[in-house]
């Protein structure tokens, strides 16, 4: 390499060589960036070409990485995570702070966005930016200052913040229940069962914290979220096991009633979670005190 070129390749070619390596094809590199797939093709030549070094391999048009863009990338992608999240903090709020929070859908939408007024009000220069999550990410790859995680505190390189356990119970639509809430859990293996998709075990342990073995795996339909599964259990399609929190309105209104009364906890609780060396940031430190004052225990919980 000749020492006497610039050494820091265009950011904008670093972009299409990460892009390329976390969506693997050069079209949906191109939509990402709104360029042309051959604008895509001629960033990443001269990104090698800078760097004189084979980083792409085009096969018949199609493009991946080679071993050694791979490991490039996996160099590169904690920086640019954290150029592109000082961009957002520059663009967004200049004199206050800002938080790019990573949420689950349903626990964010129903017990977080309904607390959020108050601490804008405690904290109108600071803004919060969501986006939905589903699964764990890494911290370094993903452009988020804290998420909201469900399951056990085993998120590497993390500092957490409890904020609830959880509690199940199933429920369905009145006219599943023709004759009454059985009086046995084992009643329920009669009904059909809705599951969802990221708790494939949660009706298998409910049935064993009630003293009831059945093979694995239950039958019944997969949903996605538990937006969905919720609404299946509204239209009838089977018995869901939802967290209280989530179907408290439905049951006082009398859209669902409890297919067995008892409510269980379980395995997993609610954390905030944030990298470590993210501790000392000023707008994380503010809603982490403040959504601690928030966070419910065990007694607190709705029955």
């Amino acid at each position: 390499m000749d020492t006497k070129r610039p050494i820091l390749p265009p950011i904008s070619a670093l972009r299409a060589l990460e892009a390329l390596d976390r969506l693997g094809s050069a079209s949906a590199v191109a939509h990402e960036m709104a360029l042309t797939q051959s604008a895509v093709s001629r960033q990443l030549q001269t990104l090698e070409a800078h760097l004189d070094a084979e980083l792409v391999s085009r096969d018949r048009k199609r493009l991946s990485l080679t071993k050694a863009g791979q490991d490039y990338v996996q160099e590169i992608r904690p920086a640019l995570s954290q150029i592109a999240q000082a961009a957002l903090k520059l663009h967004i709020s200049p004199v206050g702070g800002t938080l790019n929070l990573a949420i689950l859908p349903t626990f964010g939408m129903r017990w977080l966005v309904p607390r959020l007024p108050d601490f804008a009000r405690r904290h109108p220069d600071i803004t919060i930016n969501m986006t939905t999550r589903l699964r764990p990410f890494s911290f370094a790859s993903e452009p988020f200052d804290a998420a909201l995680h469900f399951g056990e505190p085993d998120w590497p390189g993390t500092d957490r913040l409890l904020l609830s356990v959880e509690r199940v119970l199933p429920v369905c639509a009145p006219e599943l229940l023709p004759k009454g809430t059985p009086t046995s859990p084992r009643d329920l293996l009669k009904l059909p069962l809705l599951h969802i998709q990221t708790r494939p075990r949660a009706w298998q342990d409910w049935f064993q914290q009630m003293g009831v073995t059945h093979p694995y795996p239950l039958p019944g339909t997969v949903h996605d979220q538990f937006n969905t599964i919720n609404q299946a259990a509204l239209h009838g399609l089977g018995v869901a096991l939802l967290p209280n929190y989530l179907v408290e309105q439905d049951l006082a209104t009398g859209r669902l009633v409890a297919a067995f009364p008892d409510a269980i906890e379980t395995m997993g609780a609610y954390y905030l979670v944030w990298p470590r060396e993210k501790s000392g940031d000023g707008s994380l430190r503010e809603f982490r005190h403040w959504l601690a004052s928030q966070a419910q225990t065990e007694e607190a919980l709705p029955r």
